[in-house]
């Protein structure tokens, strides 16, 4: 390698200085304009982020402020409302931060001069592939967030998913979890949900079918089972859970041994198989009371009918039992002649 003479150094530090100086407005205003977005990126996430987390607050002290109370034991669940409003507030918070961040990111890059069409066609394919191979994960994700939003039931709520039955112990963005009857727990897809049946909305129906006999008059049964729901209506915890009152709707099934009559009542939520339970208990216990006997399975015997004759079951007397008939005699085998001594000298 030649030497550097003195004069070939300064030529080169002068071009330097040279570019230096041609450059050094730009690099400055680039910079300046990067510090820029990123400031302003960032103060806009943090106040997004900030008055959405204050909106959750809120929400959380609304539901605590009526927890307590009768009317909010029966509208509001405080922990259904918290997972639901932290769910919420989770997904605005991360799309706010993913389109404030990425929009910065990509102008960061034109800054730079750096030609955006390829990378953003290279995102949009991967995108798509993406789409594809994550398609479940994507629609139970998306189902989720529906469900939230739209407030399709919560913890606490006893519902039936079509997979699986029981009640909410957990909501997310990909799974719901289940307690089933039996203590068991549900992982259920959200994207598999193509149905709910929600029984801790609105109200439920308790109905009772009591069978009795067709001989008994209809108006003493109606007498017994209006002071029943009389007496129902007016004890604890009975009168909260009746929504209203307890019903005979009359007749449903008429046959020959037995009549069946339908008692219905609208209850709280999630409380009819109580309800049901505690009618048919006081029912028969007033059915009891009054001589009225439940009649249900089996159809019974009436009541004058003659005695069964204990010998119908037994099988008529052969003529084989005794060995002095003629048929015995005629089954009897022949006895083989006798062969002696006699017999065999001639």
């Amino acid at each position: 390698m030649p030497p550097v003479t003195l004069d070939e150094a300064a030529r080169q530090a002068g071009e330097a200085a040279g570019w230096v100086e041609q450059n050094w407005a730009t690099w400055v205003s680039t910079g300046l304009r990067i510090v820029l977005i990123l400031a302003i990126a960032v103060t806009l996430r943090f106040l997004i982020r900030r008055a959405l987390t204050k909106l959750i607050d809120r929400m959380n002290r609304s539901a605590q402020s009526v927890q307590g109370t009768a009317l909010g034991g029966l509208l509001v669940n405080a922990e259904r409302r918290r997972q639901r409003s932290e769910a919420i507030g989770s997904v605005l918070r991360s799309v706010a931060s993913f389109l404030i961040m990425g929009t910065a990111a990509l102008m960061i890059l034109g800054a730079f001069q750096i030609n955006l069409a390829p990378l953003l066609a290279s995102a949009g394919v991967a995108g798509v592939a993406i789409g594809f191979g994550a398609r479940n994960l994507v629609t139970d994700f998306l189902s989720g967030v529906f469900m939230i939003l739209e407030d399709q039931y919560g913890v606490g709520d006893s519902i039936d998913a079509g997979v699986a039955s029981g009640e909410v112990i957990e909501v997310g963005l990909r799974v719901t979890k289940l307690r089933g009857a039996d203590g068991e727990i549900w992982y259920v897809r959200n994207g598999e949900i193509k149905r709910i049946g929600n029984l801790s909305q609105g109200w439920a129906t308790a109905g009772v079918d009591v069978t009795v006999r067709p001989t008994e008059d209809l108006d003493a049964l109606r007498k017994l089972i209006e002071g029943v729901a009389e007496e129902m209506a007016a004890e604890e915890p009975w009168n909260e859970r009746l929504w209203g009152p307890v019903e005979l709707l009359g007749l449903t099934e008429v046959l020959i041994d037995s009549m069946t009559l339908r008692v219905s009542a609208k209850t709280m939520p999630g409380k009819a198989l109580g309800v049901e339970r505690e009618i048919r208990w006081r029912v028969k216990r007033a059915f009891d009371a009054a001589g009225i006997r439940i009649v249900g399975g089996v159809p019974l015997p009436a009541e004058d009918a003659p005695s069964s004759d204990p010998t119908a079951a037994m099988a008529a007397p052969s003529a084989f039992a005794s060995p002095t008939t003629p048929q015995s005699l005629a089954t009897t085998p022949i006895p083989q002649p006798s062969t002696g001594p006699n017999l065999a000298k001639h």
